[in-house]
């Protein structure tokens, strides 16, 4: 509930990991928590500015993927910095759909029309997008999935197909827009578009920080093309995100905007991209609130995110639907997806994540460290910092801020920065219990994964909170669950400490369990109905809670939500009543005050509920909400105040709440803020004005700091193709597919998939399927003479994809092959056997020649022979007579 073309070629070979060598330290001398003392993060006005920071030493790393050209040219010849590569950052277009005329203004918006927004597709060409103005550090991307990730490779004859279909064609776009714009009541008028007789003004919020700037003006040019007037309004993200994101869009006060979006972490399963970004269970704020899908698109989209599914082959029919539907949507247009450099100083070593680069990566507080020392501070910068209010409930999800807000909690299971899999962080180690009809699959060790008949869910088991009548309701008796989760976490993990010095307990746990359901009961203090949908979708799957032990903590999580990987299904788990929320840490005592200011009206945790009451959305961290929440905690500790208290007093005592209290009020008299948390780093300062904020090392920690040192470079397939010399249309063919990394045969053990494609000269997608493994490094592609059919005569291609299970980016590979008609392949197997007749022939002819030479040589040795036996036997009788007439003459004497 808390988580949320073939291009790939190119980003292959751009990526260029780098290997960082560390002076080795004695395990006495390892530190705990962070191998540093201190970050200091600021921000960067552009990034030539920092170029020439991290080279004179003013900043150690950026925390901003680079998209200038220029700029990454001049790194990559730097002898001072380093850089790598992520591949989970994209554009793209977000339209406004409320309409057809929005209320507050009478004003026109075309964009409520989805024929309109499908028809953007058209008119934008991706191409340019990623070569021209992104120049090469970019690819084109068309769908709701990533380019880089497995589900597109999975998907690839879909995605390819839906690529053609909705390939730049500036005249289609402009038929479609214009036969919608006059049904609306719009008119044409000297090749400028009127409604009511003003122009139709489309307002544009363009984002300036990096090339949306640049598409976004190419864009705006492409609607002027086609009549409408356009007020190019350039902001950044601090100034645009109060209109698109957190205002009402029936205010009309924009139509569309450049969205830029990064997956922090390798996904592996992409089902839910559709309830996230085309439904109003993805989000809480009110564009969200404003999205009406096709039944049919939302049905299937509620489905993918709830993991409704019996088997993969079902899975990916529902997906194959869904990104036909989003396309006939498109309440978001899609751009292009980024090849991202991220760039550091050669002292500074940390981990980077294939989606998402440093500031994406889950783990870069446990790893960044310079690397011949222990300590010192660190200065990073970005482009934006604090960018909305901190708070855990509902508080800023912009990756400037989580990126910092990461660091200051700890989360029971942290993602695998190259396979997007899960490793136990606070967590022991799992068991996970599927039906045997539910496709499931475990690859990593700490947990074990069994396929049973059927799940009951014991009726002692909790199923959600009773906001009215204040109690636990407990699971219904014969509910059933398709997955059951038990989740053993660490022996020691009630002798951590919060920042404040407090210790956890399980009523951190408790109070998450409660709260989570009780900001959906309508007769809750605290009910927000933007939370609702999200909500609706979770409660929809979530079959059951069950405590086993206190201490250590054990229970079981019973859930409908399936994934492919047995990993993420505990990661469901761990994550619903973990002392931590989508938007930060939330040990009980720290959410409490705010609680109270949301129960009075006084505050809110979400951007929603905040305009609908017409207060501040709540911060932690700085701003009017401080001294309201100290109010709160003030109140608290004078009345002893325990939330939710028909529970929690069966968990702690009121003389242990009001310690905490006391613990909160110390630390915001020391730090000036709220913000608790158990990360390997502690918030200590904050400059709202200035855009800098200061962490500092946790040293009471539980972890050493070495213990995600372990991460090496990704090992990405490489592919090489061995194609025929040419295919012969009705004649079988055969394709070998050698896979290996670094020179080194990639083990069939370690190959999720091997899948092709055949693609025409027209880019058609004539054949898909899967390779057979023949032995490790290598695979092989079997056409029938009923495929090669098929295969149009001419230059094709191959195209194939390898998904592996250490790394989620797909290896890829291409090779061009010639293919002719059975008629051309007789002739010229004729030509070929008549040519080899005649070779053989003519082999033939040299033979007999030859035998001939070689007989005449002989019949001259044998005449020879027959000579030197003649004048052997005269040369005997002459020896013979001489002989005889020497004995005579001897006698006589």
């Amino acid at each position: 509930m808390k988580k949320k073309f073939i291009a790939i070629l190119a980003i292959l070979v751009l990526y260029a990991p780098m290997s960082i060598l560390m002076a080795p330290i004695s395990a006495q001398a390892i530190p705990q928590g962070p191998w540093v003392d201190e970050v200091n993060f600021f921000t960067v006005s552009d990034q030539p500015t920092a170029k020439s920071m991290l080279e004179a030493g003013q900043m150690h790393a950026f925390f901003f993927p680079l998209s200038d050209a220029d700029v990454f040219q001049a790194i990559k010849t730097s002898p001072n910095l380093w850089y790598t590569f992520s591949y989970g950052s994209y554009n793209e277009l977000t339209f406004n759909p409320v309409g057809p005329e929005f209320p507050a203004t009478g004003k026109l918006n075309p964009f409520s029309v989805p024929r309109i927004r499908e028809a953007m597709n058209y008119l934008v060409d991706r191409e340019y997008i990623a070569q021209e103005i992104c120049r090469g550090l970019a690819v084109p991307r068309y769908l709701a999935i990533t380019p880089s990730f497995p589900d597109y490779a999975r998907l690839i004859d879909k995605a390819r197909l839906l690529e053609m279909e909705y390939s730049y064609n500036f005249e289609k776009a402009k038929e479609i827009i214009t036969q919608e714009m006059l049904k609306l009541g719009a008119t044409l008028e000297d090749g400028k578009w009127k409604y009511k007789g003003e122009d139709v003004t489309i307002i544009f919020l363009i984002r300036i920080e990096d090339e949306r700037k640049n598409m976004g003006d190419y864009i705006a040019t492409q609607l002027e093309k086609l009549g409408f007037t356009v007020d190019r309004q350039y902001k950044d993200s601090a100034s645009a995100t109060p209109i698109w994101m957190r205002g009402d869009p029936a205010e009309g006060k924009w139509h569309i905007y450049t969205g830029g979006w990064v997956t922090t972490a390798i996904s592996r399963d992409q089902a839910d991209n559709f309830d996230y970004f085309y439904t109003p269970r993805g989000r809480p704020e009110p564009l969200w609130q404003a999205y009406k899908p096709d039944p049919l698109f939302d049905y299937i989209s509620d489905r993918l995110g709830r993991r409704d599914y019996s088997s993969m082959e079902e899975r990916n029919e529902l997906m194959a639907k869904a990104l036909e539907l989003s396309m006939k949507d498109s309440v978001r247009v899609w751009l292009v997806n980024r090849v991202s450099p991220w760039v550091a100083r050669n002292e500074i070593s940390l981990t980077s994540d294939l989606a998402g680069g440093f500031y994406g990566c889950w783990i870069w507080p446990h790893t960044i460290r310079f690397k011949d020392t222990i300590g010192g501070t660190v200065k990073i910068g970005t482009t934006q910092l604090l960018v909305d209010p901190w708070n855990p409930v509902g508080g800023s999800n912009w990756i400037y801020d989580q990126m910092i807000v990461r660091a200051t909690y700890d989360s029971s299971l942290l993602p695998d920065p190259y396979t997007g899999l899960y490793w136990p962080n606070r967590v022991k180690s799992a068991e996970v219990y599927v039906r045997k009809d539910v496709p499931v699959i475990k690859t990593l060790d700490w947990l074990s994964l069994h396929f049973v008949d059927e799940i009951i869910v014991p009726t002692d088991a909790w199923y959600g909170w009773n906001a009215t009548t204040k109690e636990i309701i407990k699971t219904p008796a014969n509910t059933t669950a398709k997955a059951k989760v038990v989740v053993r976490y660490e022996d020691n993990l009630f002798n951590n400490k919060y920042h404040d010095g407090t210790t956890m307990s399980i009523a951190d746990f408790i109070f998450n369990f409660i709260i989570t359901f009780d900001r959906a009961d309508p007769a809750s203090p605290v009910y927000d109905s933007a939370y609702v949908p999200a909500f609706n979708s979770f409660r929809s799957t979530f079959k059951g809670f069950k405590i086993i032990s206190q201490n250590p903590l054990v229970f079981e999580y019973y859930t409908d939500a399936v994934y492919p990987d047995a990993e993420w299904i505990v990661v469901d788990a761990a994550d619903a009543f973990d002392p931590e929320m989508g938007y930060g840490p939330s040990p009980w005592h720290m959410i409490t005050i705010g609680w109270l200011a949301e129960k009075d009206n006084q505050l809110a945790f979400t951007a929603s509920k905040a305009k609908k009451l017409n207060v501040d959305w709540m911060s932690y961290i700085a701003g009017p909400s401080l001294p309201i929440l100290a109010a709160k905690l003030n109140w608290a500790i004078e009345n002893q105040f325990v939330p939710y208290e028909e529970v929690l007093l069966n968990y702690m005592t009121k003389a242990e709440a009001v310690a905490r209290y006391q613990a909160l009020k110390t630390w915001y008299e020391q730090k000036g803020h709220f913000w608790v948390g158990n990360g390997p780093f502690y918030l200590d300062k904050v400059y709202p004005t200035e855009k800098q904020v200061v962490i500092k090392a946790f040293r009471n920690h539980p972890d050493k700091a070495d213990k995600w040192a372990g991460f090496v470079e990704p090992k990405i397939p490489e592919v090489n193709i061995e194609a025929p010399t040419q295919v012969a249309q009705q004649r079988p063919a055969n394709f070998t597919i050698n896979v290996s990394y670094k020179g080194q045969a990639y083990a069939v053990a370690n190959v999720d998939f091997v899948k092709y494609l055949i693609i025409s000269p027209k880019g058609e997608v004539i054949i898909s399927g899967n390779a057979e493994p023949v032995t490790d490094g290598k695979w092989l592609i079997t056409l029938s003479s009923g495929d090669t059919s098929n295969i149009p005569v001419g230059s094709n291609t191959i195209q194939v994809f390898v998904a592996s299970k250490l790394v989620s980016i797909p290896g890829s590979g291409q090779k061009i092959f010639p293919t002719i008609t059975l008629g051309d392949y007789l002739v010229l197997e004729l030509s070929r056997q008549r040519a080899e007749l005649e070779l053989q022939q003519a082999e033939l002819v040299e033979t007999i020649q030859q035998l001939q030479s070689q007989l005449g040589s002989m019949q001259s040795s044998i005449s020879l022979l027959n000579n030197l036996s003649i004048g052997a036997l005269v040369i005997g009788i002459v020896a013979l007579v001489s002989a005889v007439a020497l004995v005579v003459l001897t006698k006589k004497k």
